[in-house]
């Protein structure tokens, strides 16, 4: 592996400080990723990425994507939740209203309101979490609007949402 004795002295630098992970070295400095650079052993590239760039990278490799229907604010899911009580696992349904989504990539979020009895509840999930077993879509809403929290004031017939015709 010549790619390793290379004079250069800022990759010196990193293949002392760095660590080096699926033929890439992760610069740290100051407790933080500092830079990721790319060496090839066939062209003797060298790249380093900016943070936003890193960032991406770092969830790509570590963050699993799940496929879930394509769902906005207005419509009604049913989100399949996990839940552990002690060494017992079970699956929890939370069904109502989406409200909002907010968010991109790994740290996306959507929050779904129910009302229980006389009492709305709501719930904020992220996309990426490993609890949620599975979503499924039972209507699609027809509203104007991403953020729908004008549902909170109302109660009764007024709160409900046409479906949308497809």
């Amino acid at each position: 592996m010549n790619f390793l004795l290379d004079d250069n002295p800022a990759l010196r630098y990193i293949r002392k400080t760095g660590i080096f992970f699926k033929d890439r070295w992760i610069l740290y400095k100051y407790n933080r990723i500092f830079a990721l650079v790319f060496e090839n052993p066939l062209y003797q590239t060298h790249k380093a990425m900016s943070k936003k760039e890193l960032i991406q990278f770092v969830e790509d490799q570590f963050i699993g994507k799940k496929d879930f229907p394509k769902f906005k604010a207005g419509d009604t899911i049913t989100v399949h939740y996990k839940i552990r009580e002690g060494e017992k696992e079970r699956i929890q349904q939370f069904q109502g209203v989406v409200l909002q989504r907010s968010g991109h990539g790994s740290v996306e979020t959507f929050t779904v309101r129910k009302v229980s009895g006389t009492t709305g509840v709501e719930r904020i999930f992220p996309i990426a979490s490993p609890f949620i077993d599975k979503i499924e879509l039972n209507k699609r809403g027809a509203v104007s609007r991403a953020r729908i929290f004008y549902l909170r004031g109302l109660k009764g017939k007024k709160a409900r949402i046409k479906e949308k015709r497809v």
